[in-house]
Order: structure tokens, then C-alpha cells, then sequence
């Protein structure tokens, strides 16, 4: 049974820093693409970072680029956003979410997720 379980999420001020962590069982993580996904309140999910399976090939959101990074330590079964300069409209529930089926170096449809961590930044 997949499962991932998101960690991390907290408050923080403008230009603050958090990482988020999200565990997965399941499924062998290397051949898995998985990512990062957040919706603000009120606002439509987007996607944050994807980390292609079997790869490091990754892609982010043009609104993270430079600030946000996404990377797995498979000996631990946990994926990680490293979220640095966060601004107030990173603000939102952030989801890991697993396509566990994937070819290498590709993507296809999400079929698992986590059940999200708040990320919440002040002015």
C-alpha cells in the first residue's frame, strides 16, 4: 500500500527558510516520479518541483525557480522541499504526490498524495 506523509510545514516570516519532508512507503522510490504541489487558500493546485523517476532531472514552477529545491535521499524514503526566501504568496497547503508507475526520466498522472502541510509566510 503507497502512502507518503508530509512534515515540515510552520510559519514563518518573509525571507525565512523551511524544509518540508515527505516519507513514502510502498513503492521503490528511484523509479518513482514524485513532486511537489501546493494550493493557496480559495486558489487552484499548482505544482512547485517535480523530480522525474530514475533521474535527477527536475522542473519547477517559474515562481520557486532559484529559491526552492527538490531532492530525495532514497536510503531514507523521503522526498525534501527546500523552500529558502520564502515571500507571503508561498503561502498554502504544500503536497507530495507519487506517480510510482513512471518510465525513466518521465512523468505520467499522480495517482498517490500525501495529506498536506501548511506553509504560512508573514510580511
Amino acid at each position: 500500500q503507497v502512502r507518503l506523509v508530509e512534515s515540515g510545514g510552520g510559519s514563518v516570516q518573509a525571507g525565512g527558510s523551511l524544509m518540508l519532508s515527505c516519507a513514502w512507503s510502498g513503492y521503490q522510490s528511484s523509479g518513482a516520479c514524485m513532486a511537489w504541489f501546493r494550493q493557496p487558500l480559495g486558489k487552484e493546485r499548482e505544482v512547485v518541483a517535480i523530480l522525474y523517476a530514475d533521474s535527477d532531472i527536475t522542473f519547477y514552477h517559474n515562481s520557486v525557480k532559484g529559491r526552492f529545491t527538490i531532492s530525495r535521499d532514497i536510503s531514507k524514503n523521503t522526498l525534501y522541499l527546500q523552500m529558502n526566501s520564502l515571500k507571503p504568496e508561498d503561502t498554502a497547503m504544500y503536497y507530495c504526490a507519487a506517480d510510482p508507475s513512471a518510465p525513466r526520466g518521465a512523468c505520467g498522472a499522480f495517482g498517490y498524495w500525501g495529506q498536506g502541510t501548511q506553509v504560512t509566510v508573514s510580511s
